[in-house]
């Protein structure tokens, strides 16, 4: 867990609405491979608009951002498209699985679009992360017919199709009860643990944030620990 695979440096952002107010003050900081970090701090703080700069999705700050030792600030679109596809994984507070499809395709969805390997060998790795995730029963099922906790798993095998260097969270427990919000986390604990997967998830949940590798707490924009 030595070498550095994201860092901010010196990040600030502002919005104007209609005046100047500072959303982010010189955040510095790094995760290492196979680190799980979680985000901290009061609804407002600034953490998920640091998490949309992190991920690449929000260009508009300054500072600077290297993931994998590779600067990603000035890149072009296309660029940081292929990026986000290829290295960082996502799961929302929200799960956005797509009705129309069954379990196993969307969880194939990035790995087609990404079109790295034939299909055949995407849908052994996708039953590979059904089965780590202890839902080989759900891959022909409707999302419809999932439970909350079941589809935010179904979200996680999807984050993690294209093996990314990384899975980003932005509050994946927050609309899930104590019992699921327990099976999310000892999830991202297995991935941790039994793939070496790098995580860093933006939580309100104090007791999902401690059992995490490392804190960030974010106060008025800025890290206050870590």
């Amino acid at each position: 867990m030595n070498s550095p695979l994201l860092e901010a440096k010196h990040i600030y952002k502002q919005f104007y609405d209609p005046v100047k107010i500072d959303v982010l003050k010189d955040i510095n900081f790094q995760v290492n491979s196979g680190e799980f970090v979680s985000v901290i701090g009061k609804s407002g703080c600034g953490k998920s608009t640091l998490l949309y700069i992190l991920s690449t999705m929000d260009t508009d700050y300054q500072g600077e951002l290297f993931i994998h030792g590779t600067k990603m600030t000035g890149l072009r679109e296309k660029e940081l498209a292929a990026v986000r596809n290829e290295k960082i994984g996502f799961v929302f507070q929200f799960h956005y699985l797509l009705n129309e499809f069954s379990v196993m395709e969307n969880i194939l969805l990035p790995a087609r679009k990404l079109a790295k390997y034939p299909v055949e060998a995407l849908k052994e790795r996708a039953l590979l992360l059904l089965n780590t995730l202890d839902i080989t029963k759900l891959a022909d099922k409707n999302p419809r017919q999932l439970s909350g906790g079941e589809k935010q798993r179904v979200a996680i095998a999807r984050a993690m199709i294209n093996e990314p260097l990384i899975i980003m969270g932005d509050e994946p427990t927050g609309n899930l009860d104590k019992k699921n919000s327990e099976i999310v986390f000892h999830t991202f604990q297995q991935l941790a643990t039994e793939f070496g997967q790098s995580l860093l998830i933006v939580t309100h949940d104090p007791e999902f944030a401690e059992k995490t590798n490392r804190i960030i707490e974010m106060e008025d924009g800025r890290i206050i620990r870590q």
